[in-house]
């Protein structure tokens, strides 16, 4: 029998409407959830936005640590927990959804280094005639209230960077989760109470309609939006915030890969496969298009096949599982129709190309898709790797810029000179050197350019961002 999980908005009694939550791979009701009203949304954000203006209040910073603390050790206690439910809503095999646990953890734990860490400035004074007999230094404050939507492929790693910085910084926060995988958030925020987080400081909603989320989004009395998703939806919910609202927005890319002649494939193939087909490929800075010297393009392509074909599709609550399902059946349709779209185009099937039952797809290697198909243009989200193959690799670099998509690349290859090339001249936020364009640790820089993104996600970045700065001037005869 399926659990329900009512909204944890502070007063709101359950409003008796409620949406199912599926397996992606087998179509298993998980549990239900309740959805939330105009009217509920509504007394959530004025909720958190009474708390905000009542600087009584505030949580200490001791308060806050105490929280992130608790909430560390709970999340140990339930560790398989945490992990089965995020592969079984999510369909992220077993194997990677431990490691995403970890992340969580690791990440409410460095957030906590953020309080220990933070410090405001001071401006110097009584350097000329004006500011002399001044004092005057900086301190930081919570920006407002933080309203956060989020995304379904990593549905409680992702909640931890959204809200567990807003906890750090004090502000009150509203999170709505992807609405095919809210249970591993409102688990999550059920902690966070737990741990002794009041229920009005920390809010999870599933909206009935993406109106009611809209509107919540760009009520006046939202301080910081914090947005992972699609760009379309990103870039619009920007144009319609409030005057003066700071965002952070994360959108996907089509993250280019550059293999040297001279690059070891032993090694960068085992890196490249797992990048690419991780999670069956459904994150935002996956494995993509790759750019291989047109010497070792089709030996790098058969390797890619022959890693990808290897390994296990399945049920992602297995532990053997390596590449578990979509999220659901029309992505499984709209992956398939971009690659049959390349193949009638010309491209070389090197491995899958098949769509497979429980909305699974094959692993997938093609050998130089046109480059005016849609695979080649745009963000794939799904298990399949374009090699293309180059002789100067100034036309690969122009061809890994041609896009309006920026986020993270890579490079393969043991020439210092020719890494320092390529870094320089591709356009990216983050350029991995002999590694793929997935590598991340959640205390580093993550930002989108282009289409891809606004603002500077990671831990630290988020914490500074959902932060004022606010100074003091003190003029003293004594000074």
């Amino acid at each position: 029998m399926s659990n329900h999980y009512p909204s944890l908005v502070a007063g709101l009694e359950d409003s008796g409407h409620s949406k199912e939550v599926t397996s992606p791979y087998n179509g298993e009701v998980i549990g239900t959830v309740s959805t939330v009203d105009p009217l509920g949304a509504k007394r959530a954000l004025q909720t958190a936005y009474e708390i905000y203006r009542d600087r009584s209040r505030w949580l200490s910073k001791v308060k806050r640590i105490e929280i992130l603390e608790k909430t560390a050790a709970i999340m140990r206690e339930r560790f398989d927990e945490l992990a089965v439910e995020s592969a079984r809503e999510g369909g992220k095999p077993l194997t990677d959804s431990i490691v995403e646990v970890n992340r969580a953890i690791d990440g409410v734990l460095n957030c906590i280094d953020c309080i220990r860490t933070d410090a405001g400035t001071e401006i110097p004074m009584g350097i000329n005639p004006a500011s002399e007999g001044h004092l005057s230094f900086t301190r930081h404050e919570p920006i407002g209230v933080v309203v956060a939507v989020s995304a379904f492929n990593h549905p409680l790693n992702l909640i931890v960077h959204q809200v567990c910085p807003a906890i750090a910084t004090g502000c009150p926060f509203i999170v709505k989760p992807a609405g095919a995988t809210p249970i591993s958030c409102l688990r999550f925020v059920s902690i966070l109470h737990e741990a002794g987080l009041p229920i009005d400081y920390g809010q999870a909603i599933v909206t009935d309609s993406s109106s009611t989320a809209t509107a919540l989004v760009t009520d006046e009395r939202v301080g910081f939006f914090s947005f992972i998703g699609s760009a379309a939806v990103g870039w619009m919910l920007k144009s319609k915030l409030a005057p003066g609202v700071r965002c952070a927005l994360e959108h996907g890319g089509v993250a280019p890969i550059i293999v040297e002649s001279d690059a070891d494939l032993d090694d960068a193939a085992p890196l490249l496969s797992k990048g690419g087909f991780y999670h069956a490929g459904q994150v935002c800075v996956s494995v993509q298009r790759v750019f291989a010297h047109s010497s070792i393009a089709e030996d790098l392509a058969n390797r890619l096949a022959t890693l990808g074909s290897a390994m296990k599709i399945g049920d992602p609550t297995l532990a053997d599982t390596e590449i578990g399902p979509l999220i659901n059946s029309r992505e499984v349709d709209r992956i398939d129709e971009w690659v049959q779209e390349a193949i009638a185009g010309g491209a070389k099937v090197i491995c899958g190309g098949n769509r497979l039952p429980n909305n699974c797809y094959e692993a997938t290697v093609l050998l130089n898709p046109p480059k005016d198909c849609t695979i080649s243009k745009t963000e794939v989200f799904g298990p399949v790797i374009c090699v293309y193959s180059y002789d100067d690799v100034n036309d690969a670099i122009a061809e890994a810029n041609s896009l309006m998509f920026s986020f993270q690349a890579a490079l393969f290859t043991k020439d210092i000179d020719k890494a320092l090339h390529i870094y320089s001249q591709i356009d990216a936020a983050a350029v991995m050197v002999n590694t793929h364009t997935a590598f991340r640790v959640d205390w580093m820089p993550f930002a989108g350019l282009k289409h891809s993104g606004h603002g500077i996600g990671g831990i630290p970045y988020t914490y500074e961002e959902m932060q004022v700065t606010k100074m003091a001037v003190i003029r003293s005869p004594s000074l």
